[in-house]
């Protein structure tokens, strides 16, 4: 549960610190403004505001002497918000087992859940985008590596590599044939998510253009690695082992089917480099996000690093017989 402290809570109680040593919890540093935006996005599921009761005058004879309030919006989902309520309890139970025991609650949680107006977020804004990653990852790698492969075994490369064609307009062609039909599956992948699962694009055509627009880059950064694949190894039942070596580790770390968030704070650094995590991200800060290509040049920076060092490293191995 990703929550922020409102600025006004009063930190010098025990419900503070317990809640900052819950594991299930991660409290977001960011300030004001940019976590009042995060819970519109559904980014965090509550800003939470702890404060002295006032009916109590500072005793815990009668009601509970703090109140935590909570603050959410429509873009969170109602079972985060119970899952968040049954979380608080349990360290308000904890607080007084251990501190308060012969007394009433030290803290309660209010009934009255305030929400402010955010887009409304659906699974599907998550999944597609980890979904058309996932696949575009995988069958464009296995679809480059083994036609390369063939290609080279049965000396229709080196013939290529004789004739007076450029050697880059060859790779192009062949790659380029082979990722148009990837990118065909993206579009209809898209398109079907759209209009019968209702996956949101922001700005209509626009973003779906811009996701194509992003898609292109990472088939063309795949492409390289494919190749690479296809010339270091010496038979084609080596591909696969390379494939999943360099895919699944992405697979699983690069938000595909959670959030990276879920990860220790030391891994999501390793997370946050790789090339597929920047593919998701870009996908759903465009689609959801209603953001544009030139609010994802972090995102492009970090591929446009990846396609030159994949491609440096290609002109060295690269084999045409």
């Amino acid at each position: 549960m990703r929550i922020a402290i409102d600025s006004e809570s009063d930190t010098s109680n025990s419900i503070y610190h317990a809640i900052k040593n819950v594991n299930g919890i991660s409290i977001s540093d960011k300030n004001e403004a940019e976590v009042l935006e995060s819970l519109k996005k559904g980014n965090l599921v509550a800003i939470i505001t702890i404060k002295r009761n006032s009916d109590t005058v500072g005793t815990l004879a009668s009601q509970a002497p703090y109140i935590i309030y909570i603050k959410t919006s429509d873009a969170v989902m109602p079972q985060n918000i119970q899952v968040l309520k049954t979380l608080l309890n349990a360290v308000i139970s904890g607080v007084n087992e251990k501190t308060y025991p012969n007394t009433p609650r030290y803290a309660s949680v209010s009934g009255n859940i305030e929400k402010i107006k955010g887009r409304i977020y659906r699974q599907i804004d998550f999944i597609l985008p980890g979904q058309l990653g996932f696949s575009i990852l995988f069958s464009t790698l296995f679809g480059i590596a083994f036609t390369f492969f063939n290609l080279r075994e049965q000396l229709v490369l080196k013939r290529f590599y004789a004739s007076p064609v450029n050697r880059t307009s060859i790779l192009l062609g062949i790659g380029t044939s082979r990722l148009f039909f990837q990118l065909l599956s993206v579009i209809v992948l898209m398109l079907f998510g759209h209009f019968f699962l209702n996956f949101t694009l922001q700005h209509g055509a626009i973003t779906f253009f811009e996701i194509i627009f992003v898609t292109i880059i990472i088939l063309f950064l795949l492409m390289g690695v494919g190749l690479i694949f296809s010339s270091i190894v010496k038979s084609d039942t080596s591909i696969p082992l390379l494939i999943n070596l360099f895919g699944f580790p992405q697979m699983m770390l690069s938000g595909t089917f959670f959030p990276i968030e879920v990860f220790p704070k030391w891994l999501q650094e390793i997370c946050r480099v790789l090339p597929l995590t920047q593919y998701n991200d870009s996908v759903r800060k465009i689609s959801f996000e209603g953001l544009h290509i030139t609010d994802c040049l972090k995102e492009l920076g970090i591929l446009g690093i990846w396609i030159a060092v994949t491609y440096i490293i290609l002109v060295r191995v690269m084999k045409w017989e």
